[in-house]
């Protein structure tokens, strides 16, 4: 299963940085709110991890693995601004989830895929480690936050908004 698959690329890519990272495992579980309480860590400590698609003009689509704290939204018009987009949208699930290498719900704050620009919300950082699904439902990482930026190298942007709904 590509899920596994990428679970591996993604442990293998810490071991190699000898980067400070806790497996946990936990019951199958998607939803930021509902895995947050299974791991047991607030809510802004989880990353949220969402595939957004920008039309820039009638031709060219861009992607962007935009990770937000889990207490909070991904802000679109943000995201539409940072390209010069015409419109932003969620990716549709098929999409997000061939680019992601695992399925919604378990997609990593990492890209795997050239296409796929990596962008997080510095608050996110603002914690010594923070959390995510691990392209598994039934497994986490709590992370090291500067391991993470090392690794990662994302682009940082301000690119969420409010409270979750």
């Amino acid at each position: 299963m590509a899920s596994h698959d990428t679970y591996d690329k993604l442990i293998a890519l810490l071991d190699e940085h000898g980067a400070d990272y806790r497996v946990i495992e936990h019951e199958s579980e998607g939803a930021t709110e509902a895995v947050s309480r299974l791991r047991g860590h607030a809510l802004d400590r989880a990353a949220k991890c969402i595939i957004v698609m920008v039309k820039i003009g009638k031709k060219e689509k861009r992607f962007a693995l935009a990770v937000v704290p889990g207490d909070k939204r991904v802000d679109l018009a943000a995201i539409k601004a940072l390209y010069g987009g015409t419109y932003a949208s969620f990716a549709s699930p098929e999409i997000a989830e061939e680019l992601a290498g695992s399925q919604s719900g378990t997609i990593l704050p990492f890209s795997f895929d050239e296409r796929l620009e990596l962008i997080v919300d510095p608050a996110l950082l603002a914690h010594p480690e923070f959390f995510f699904n691990a392209a598994r439902l039934d497994r986490s990482l709590a992370l090291s936050t500067t391991d993470y930026r090392s690794i990662a190298e994302p682009r940082l942007e301000p690119i969420s908004q409010g409270a979750q709904d």
